[in-house]
């Protein structure tokens, strides 16, 4: 009788470090950090959770290549208007719309930030600094400042998971917070911007603060 029992290689083959990720990537966007263990994964691949280990070392080690492969596809997609738009800019709205709207990635972006998908990005912005023709003495500190635009948003959009979950009307919402701060007369600035701040958009602001950074950048 011929043994048709698949072998140790061809398992190896069929469960790969990218098939394993692609998988993994499917369950963050479907339900988060919360519905990914090793051993949901596994399920989900008809596998045991000890054959994920021989890929990658433990969840956080998935977290980061999942971030990791998603950033990659940002950094190389085309913008909302379909041209490829590689300039500084269109980089930073791509990885914006990233955050927002996988939660699972600002969340990993904010608790890790050196890890590899941060690490491509700030790369990608170098580089792109660098075509822009900022001075190489320049491009550490410009390049620093637009990442850290960027983390700021993923670690704030983290911190408001929770609020998310009970606010239902956010126009509602920002309309009252302005409210509360109008009625104080504790805080003269915010009481004058409290019309922008109740109607604002939050990825024209995002917008705006990286055209304010190059900006400054190009001055310089």
């Amino acid at each position: 009788m011929t043994n048709t029992k698949p072998t140790s290689a061809r398992r190896s083959d069929a469960l790969s470090k990218e098939r394993i990720v692609t998988v993994a990537i499917e369950m963050l966007d479907e339900g988060g950090t919360d519905a990914l263990t090793f051993r949901t994964l596994a399920a989900r691949l008809s596998t045991g959770p000890g054959a994920l280990y021989h890929h990658l070392g433990n969840r956080d080690d998935l977290l980061a290549a999942a971030a990791e492969t998603v950033m990659a596809s940002a950094l190389e997609s085309s913008s909302e208007n379909g041209a490829a738009e590689h300039d500084v800019r269109g980089l930073m709205m791509r990885v914006f719309d990233v955050i927002t709207t996988r939660p699972w990635v600002a969340t990993q972006l904010a608790a890790a930030p050196w890890q590899p998908a941060i690490l491509h990005l700030f790369d990608r912005i170098g580089t792109e600094l660098n075509t822009r023709g900022v001075p190489q003495d320049a491009q550490f500190d410009a390049a620093s400042v637009l990442l850290y635009h960027a983390i700021g948003v993923a670690s704030q959009r983290d911190a408001g998971r929770e609020l998310a979950t009970t606010v239902t009307d956010r126009a509602a919402f920002l309309d009252s917070t302005r409210t509360a701060v109008t009625d104080t007369g504790d805080y003269p600035f915010l009481t004058r911007i409290a019309s922008q701040f109740a109607s604002h958009d939050d990825r024209e602001q995002f917008r705006a603060g990286v055209d304010i950074i190059l900006a400054g950048i190009d001055r310089g």
